[in-house]
């Protein structure tokens, strides 16, 4: 089963585009499907082409970097190596896993002046970052970010093609999905929810005839790949990321979501866990959603380092990790979550969900609090803030999510109230039909990725 990727376009804009002016890196966290995409892309838009995989070349291949200043040599080497004629302004070489070899990611500032052929470079991402002591960073490279399969690339999969349309038909007019038809399309959603975007998952899962623990063993897979690669991150910090990454179930389903070192370390404070947080954040394991103190022009500039949530990159991923094989079949997790009937967790896999679509369309997470003195407590708790990005006039969106049919609207009534010359529209997900009341908009969680 293939599955078709919204960043196909994308490298074809790029191929189009630099005419072999610019190397491409592609970013994104393990088993994201960036080797994938990268060699079925080659296969269709070239004559020829070599994926050299550093996982796996051979010392021949790594010594061959040495005859840079002799580059018909080198690519002679290489078209023998690989069996493969490589053709001029027609051919594309991968450097797969690129961040097992950093020579070879420096190598791409002179291959790309040499003109004669394309490069692509995949990589896991946080990797990428770490190695790259002693060489040069080309210039010459382009970067692109690679998340897991969208909702609508999850529809695809399934097959829903017209079904994607009338969502996002209605999602455009601003108006309600029929009623089964609305039912239909959050059940989709509560699928995609389940099993994620990870490929390897979905895969399984359609392959499976829809077999939510076929599912799940790939994704514990990846999250055994995922503790390793934390293992060889650096010694100074890995235990604190360790216990971070296993912690993020545990901090998603309280109240607030917060990240709270004292449940890791006693006496932990954030200056120590900066750097994994960020390593969490920049592997793109993790979308981290930091405190804006003051939502005005600018989100960045009010954000509080020390108030943190930390949501799974992929929420088919979240569901493996906070629930062992046992708990999801005694507790039948499937089909409560797909009634709608989880009630305690559903909360944090919905959030995380929309952090995840917020993060997929390039914006950053913020969220908002006020604490009250009098009461206690926090009055006002917005779960994500968006912006215009507007210069000269700027406004924002905050955004509510519910997963229950019923709930109140007292915290973001309030924050209006405060807020309200900043904000252009309210936005509140949740698992009913599309509605709108004036400037507050009532979205299907399944088609809130199309109006971002």
């Amino acid at each position: 089963m293939k599955i078709k990727r919204k960043l196909y376009s994308e490298l074809v804009n790029w191929k189009n585009e630099t005419q072999g002016r610019r190397a491409l890196m592609i970013e994104g966290a393990r088993r994201v499907g960036k080797s994938t995409i990268a060699e079925k892309f080659a296969r269709d838009e070239y004559k020829s082409y070599i994926l050299i995989d550093f996982n796996i070349a051979s010392k021949r291949v790594k010594d061959n970097f040495d005859n840079l200043n002799e580059l018909d040599v080198f690519f002679q080497n290489l078209s023998l190596e690989y069996n493969t004629r490589l053709y001029s302004r027609e051919s594309l070489i991968i450097f797969d896993e690129i961040q097992k070899f950093p020579k070879a990611r420096e190598s791409v500032k002179y291959l790309v002046a040499d003109g004669r052929y394309d490069y692509l470079e995949t990589g896991s991402l946080i990797s990428i970052h770490e190695n790259v002591d002693g060489i040069t960073i080309p210039s010459e490279e382009r970067k692109l970010r690679m998340y897991p399969a969208d909702f609508e690339e999850f529809m695809w999969a399934a097959g829903e093609y017209l079904m994607l349309d009338y969502i996002k038909d209605c999602a455009e007019k601003q108006m309600p999905l029929e009623q089964k038809m609305h039912a239909k399309a959050m059940r989709l959603f509560r699928e995609y929810l389940l099993v994620g975007g990870m490929p390897q998952s979905i895969v399984a899962y359609f392959e499976g005839g829809r077999d939510f623990y076929a599912s799940d063993i790939e994704k514990r897979d990846i999250l055994d790949l995922y503790r390793d690669d934390i293992k060889k991150a650096s010694r100074r910090y890995n235990s604190r990321v360790s216990a971070l990454f296993e912690q993020i179930p545990g901090y998603l389903s309280t109240h607030e979501k917060k990240v709270v070192l004292r449940q890791i370390e006693e006496g932990g404070t954030f200056s120590q866990y900066d750097e994994p947080l960020f390593w969490l954040d920049d592997s793109m394991i993790c979308n981290l959603c930091y405190k804006c103190s003051d939502p005005n022009v600018g989100l960045a500039l009010n954000k509080v380092d020390s108030a943190v949530k930390c949501y799974m990159g992929d929420t088919g991923l979240l569901v493996s990790l906070a629930f062992n094989e046992n708990e999801i079949s005694d507790q039948q997790l499937y089909k409560a979550i797909m009634n709608g009937k989880l009630a305690l967790n559903e909360g944090m896999l919905f959030e995380n969900m929309i952090a995840q679509m917020i993060t997929a369309a390039g914006k950053k997470l913020y969220f908002y609090t006020r604490y009250n003195e009098e009461k206690h407590r926090n009055d006002i708790e917005i779960d994500f803030i968006l912006s215009n990005e507007s210069r000269t006039s700027y406004k924002i969106f905050p955004v509510e999510v519910k997963s229950s049919k019923n709930y109140t609207n007292i915290s973001l009534d309030e924050f209006r109230n405060v807020f309200g010359k900043r904000i252009a529209e309210s936005y509140i997900v949740h698992p009913k039909s599309f509605s709108r009341e004036d400037k507050l908009i009532k979205y299907p969680a399944y088609m809130f990725p199309f109006i971002i």
